[in-house]
């Protein structure tokens, strides 16, 4: 069972890792000045701790009788182990007794002339203890300004990366949609020079490629076509010449299709290079196509839901339902019917349906819209690119899809529908037309 995946932006996981980065180095910090300014103020109370010992010690041998004074004591069976082995050695010592809760003690000795040891001891000073409780204030005022501060800073740098890559994936994905005139680089803008730079510029570089490779080979399948264009026809009449027969007829049939194809693939060449342009005449859209499909497969149902008119190109728009309806009859099963809704024709079959690539991809050259393999050789896929093509001069959009239930699941007998969604908006003498709004689902 897959596990979904945890989608975060480039921007919180930058803000993420700079903040936990700047949390360590001021906890880091923090610890060591926390610590040094410890152990400064600590030595600093020692030697003081030392030098009131020392005055005391030379009141207490000046004095007669000799009595110990300013809170120093002899033999206190109190001090600490460390500093008793230190005088045992005749050597004079301080240190620091830790206690768990409040604050540490700090001890003087030095031994006497007579064996005696004189100590002191007093508590850390209240001031010094006040200044560090107010240094770790200050120093997790100033941690958790730098988290902050760092978080602000990965938001603002992770934000303009972010924004820089989905500007660089928008404009790749108009690239995938056919749009070669797009740029990543001039999509993504802005004065700074990094790695999305070299991004963009590496697409760019594939975008250029591609279009030169696709030209290319627009170039050579449209000169093959036009070649073949003469030989052809020539083939076809020489056929006409031929005695009657069952070969006779083969060898008509074969230049035939031979002939068809090759119209075909000038077809498309001409619909890829973009200078196809529509002749527009105002129709009534159900008249029209209820006129066409009686003549382009009279066993086709025809029903208008709602008649409109519009304004697009007659010859091209025959050309689409035509194909449609061909291909229908050819890869799917009876009964065919089309149905016009306002500007939406639909054109919908019984058959075994699209193929997932055709549904997931689109119509492509010599891929045909059969899903059944075994028929997979009946024809040579341009009928439905070439519909798309005439389309897209119309400004329409023609979409596929399988007909299926409010569950997902396909009906009992299946089929194909093809959708072509005219637009409101007929294309200018230029070529160019509106930006166009269509439903998602028909």
């Amino acid at each position: 069972m897959r596990q979904p995946a945890l989608r975060t932006g480039v921007r919180w996981k930058i803000s993420v890792a700079i903040a936990a980065v700047g949390a360590l180095i001021a906890v880091a910090l923090s610890l060591v000045v926390h610590n040094a300014a410890r152990v400064s103020m600590l030595d600093n109370a020692r030697e003081v701790q030392m030098e009131r010992l020392l005055f005391a010690q030379r009141v207490y041998e000046s004095s007669k009788p000799k009595e110990p004074r300013f809170g120093t004591k002899l033999n206190d069976p109190k001090l600490p182990r460390e500093l008793d082995r230190l005088v045992e050695r005749r050597r004079r010592g301080t240190y620091v007794e830790e206690h768990a809760a409040g604050a540490p003690d700090v001890w003087a000795a030095v031994p006497l002339g007579n064996g005696d040891v004189l100590s002191l001891h007093t508590p850390f000073a209240d001031r010094s203890a006040t200044v560090m409780r107010r240094l770790d204030e200050a120093l997790v005022v100033g941690s958790v300004s730098v988290v902050l501060a760092g978080s602000a800073l990965g938001v603002l740098i992770g934000g303009q990366l972010s924004r820089r890559l989905r500007k660089a994936a928008a404009a790749a994905g108009k690239v995938a949609q056919g749009n070669t005139e797009v740029r990543v680089r001039d999509a993504i803008g802005g004065v700074v020079r990094d790695e999305t730079d070299e991004l963009a510029r590496a697409v760019d570089a594939l975008t250029d490629a591609l279009q030169e490779r696709i030209e290319a080979e627009r170039r050579v399948t449209a000169d093959i076509a036009h070649e073949l264009r003469t030989p052809v026809t020539g083939l076809l009449t020489a056929a006409e010449l031929l005695p009657p027969g069952r070969p006779t007829e083969l060898v008509r049939d074969r230049a035939r299709a031979m002939r068809t194809l090759v119209e075909d693939v000038l077809e498309v060449a001409r619909l890829d290079s973009a200078s196809e342009r529509a002749e527009l005449q105002e129709i009534a859209l159900g008249e029209f196509v209820g006129r066409r499909v009686a003549l382009l497969n009279p066993d086709a149902e025809v029903r208008v839901v709602h008649e409109s008119w519009v304004s697009t190109d007659p010859r091209r728009l025959e050309r689409i339902l035509g194909n449609l309806l061909t291909n229908a009859a050819k890869y799917g099963r009876p009964p065919v019917e089309v149905t016009v809704e306002g500007r939406v024709l639909r054109v919908r079959d019984h058959g075994p349906g699209f193929p997932e690539a055709l549904l997931r991809e689109g119509p492509s050259r010599f891929r045909t819209g059969a899903s059944d393999r075994g028929r997979a050789g009946a024809g040579h896929g341009l009928g439905l690119t070439i519909a798309a093509g005439q389309a897209r001069v119309l400004g329409a959009r023609l979409t596929f899809r399988n007909a299926s239930t409010p569950d997902g699941t396909a009906p009992e007998g299946g089929g194909a529908i093809a959708v072509l969604w005219l637009p409101e908006h007929a294309p200018t003498n230029t070529g160019s037309f509106p930006v166009l709004h269509f439903p998602d689902a028909d």
